[in-house]
Parts: C-alpha cells; sequence; structure tokens
C-alpha cells in the first residue's frame, strides 16, 4: 500500500488506496501469479537447476563438489 501511494498517483495520476483495497491486491496477484514463491515452491526452481549440473558431472567433479559442500557447511556451523 505503502509503495502504490508513494509512487503511482503521481507516476501515472492514479488514487491511493486504503488498507483493505490494498490486500485484495496482494489476494488477487497471489491467485494471479501463483504465490510470492512461484508455483514450485520456495526453492524447488533451484533444486531443478543443481540436479541437472550434477546429472552433467563427472563421477571425479560430483565427489570434489560434495566435497567443497561439505566444507562450506562445517564453515556455517563453527559461525
Amino acid at each position: 500500500m505503502f509503495l502504490w501511494n508513494a509512487i503511482l498517483p503521481e507516476l501515472l495520476g492514479v488514487k491511493a488506496i486504503g488498507y483493505w483495497q490494498s490486500l485484495g491486491l496482494l489476494a488477487l496477484c497471489k491467485i494471479l501469479f501463483g504465490g510470492f514463491f512461484g508455483p514450485r515452491g520456495r526453492h524447488g526452481g533451484r533444486r531443478g537447476v543443481l540436479r541437472q549440473r550434477l546429472a552433467g558431472m563427472s563421477d571425479e567433479e560430483r565427489d570434489k563438489f560434495r566435497q567443497e559442500w561439505k566444507k562450506r557447511e562445517e564453515c556455517k556451523r563453527c559461525l
């Protein structure tokens, strides 16, 4: 609502909207565009890309990738 009222009335000459109108607009966008994270959920798109990359790797490349990933996970635990 704040962004709409701050930008669009001056830019396009539309009216400012209220709280309930902004909630209706949010619900409409969620219905039309499949939610905030897309149709696959929050991480679905990235997982598909990762699976494709792993499928295209040789066994040595895949092992190297897994070792590097484990190092990163260990670093996160230290913080």
